[in-house]
């Protein structure tokens, strides 16, 4: 949960990343420790901890029925931003397009009982077919959620404690994309990381090019820590990941057309490095695996591939491709990985497993239908959605074992989340969820 493509034809967004809709609450909470995490078992930001899509912690049944959800929640439009689990509340973003309105969204995950809804004008501009306008999905530590979306005028970044007041809000001003929003913010440290990657190619006449940036604010009050002005061409989706090499500053760690994969110092926002390997658009969100960057870049017709990255741990060094693979790579969907294994799904139903640190493919099948929502891992089992919900559970191993597959009977462009032993599905305009330990 990330993503749209410039020329993207046929397949492209759906799944960014997510949440849901409506209104309620306000006010404000005292933010206690800023850098306090979610809890572990909490899958509290786009594709679970640090976008890996993993959890050891549960189980997914290999097939289940209409019958067997705990609950369901109409959420009034379908969208494609993914929900998120922390502090025993489920967080999503929803618009409503006949009421130019977009908003924050959050259900009891034991009963999925509204808890609080606050929305506010959004005024919707171009989209891409497959995207919407709630496909960001919101991240969270143990004190406070943190939202962003934004419409043709207005960039937006909001903090609401668990209680749904608002803390602080920001606006970064207009943006500028033909196939609108689509990342996420990602925590780091004291920060709210926030990659504002516009458009400044393609656009019509008439229409002035975008600035890409990448943005941190402080967690507690939102003001700007630093940031960073970036080449800009296309609008691209990944969530930033983090680098924490062994001696010297952390890295945000992101890639798009016009940089290709980067790295920045986290405590100041100074480009390290960066190394020109894409000339597509990038939608899925990078995976930091040791000290290699994984990131995907391609189109809607075509053309995608991955590439991996050594990270530079000092000004002394340079990057280095490690690896590179063009057949089966996705576009929009981020890889999922548990150990050696890079388990991924393109978006034409293409499923294929590598081993994360040489780039072998170990094995590759046909799944068929269309990809948007990114792959998640439970234990030792891959569930994988397609676009018109047609969910497969597959072995999380070095060879092909298809396990079971389930009709989810309406639409689904956002990716999964697991947490206490509950799946959390976007099906239609409906949040779904299913308690594992009962089956």
């Amino acid at each position: 949960m990330t993503s749209t493509a410039g020329f993207i034809g046929k397949s492209l967004i759906a799944i960014l990343v997510g949440l849901g809709l409506q209104t309620i609450g306000f006010a404000e909470s005292p933010l206690r420790t800023t850098g306090v995490a979610a809890p572990q078992a909490a899958w509290s930001e786009f594709h679970g901890a640090s976008a890996h899509g993993y959890t050891p912690h549960g189980s997914l049944p290999d097939r289940w029925k209409d019958g067997d959800y705990a609950w369901r929640h109409n959420s009034g439009a379908y969208n494609v931003g993914s929900p998120i689990v922390a502090n025993d509340r489920v967080i999503f973003l929803a618009s409503n397009a006949k009421e130019q309105a977009i908003a924050v969204r959050a259900l009891d995950l034991k009963t999925g009982a509204l808890v609080w809804n606050q929305s506010f004008p959004h005024a919707v501009g171009h989209l891409h077919s497959r995207n919407t306008a709630a496909s960001s999905t919101a991240t969270a530590d143990a004190s406070n959620i943190y939202c962003a979306w934004s419409d043709p005028q207005h960039t937006t970044l909001k903090c609401f404690d668990f209680e749904g007041r608002e803390v602080w809000s920001r606006d970064f001003g207009t943006w500028q994309s033909q196939h609108g929003f689509g990342t996420s913010p990602r925590l780091f440290g004291s920060m709210v990381l926030l990659f504002n990657s516009q458009q400044a190619d393609q656009i019509k006449q008439g229409e002035s090019p975008g600035q890409t940036r990448m943005i941190a604010v402080d967690r507690k009050t939102g003001e700007t820590v630093w940031e960073t002005p970036l080449k800009t061409t296309r609008t691209c989706y990944g969530v930033p990941a983090i680098f924490q090499p062994e001696n010297g500053n952390a890295q945000v760690i992101n890639a798009d057309t016009g940089n290709g994969m980067f790295g920045l110092d986290a405590k100041t926002g100074e480009l390290l490095w960066s190394l020109p390997v894409f000339s597509a658009r990038c939608c899925s969100t990078p995976l930091v695996v040791g000290d290699l960057a994984i990131a995907t870049a391609g189109s809607g017709g075509g053309g995608n591939h991955l590439v991996a990255v050594r990270i530079p741990k000092s000004k002394q060094e340079q990057p280095e491709q490690v690896y590179r693979i063009d057949r089966g790579s996705p576009y929009v969907p981020t890889p999922a990985r548990k150990g050696d294994h890079l388990f991924m799904i393109d978006d034409k139903g293409i499923a294929s497993c590598a081993n994360v640190m040489t780039g072998e493919t170990l094995w590759k099948e046909r799944i068929g239908g269309n990809f948007g929502a990114s792959p998640i891992i439970v234990d030792d089992k891959v569930l994988i959605i397609s676009l018109d919900g047609q969910a497969t559970i597959f072995r999380a191993s070095d060879t092909f074992e298809k396990l079971g597959e389930v009709d989810l009977g309406g639409p689904a462009g956002a990716t999964p989340a697991y947490s206490e032993g509950r799946l959390l599905l976007r099906v239609g305009e409906e949040i779904r969820c299913l308690d594992t330990r009962k089956m």
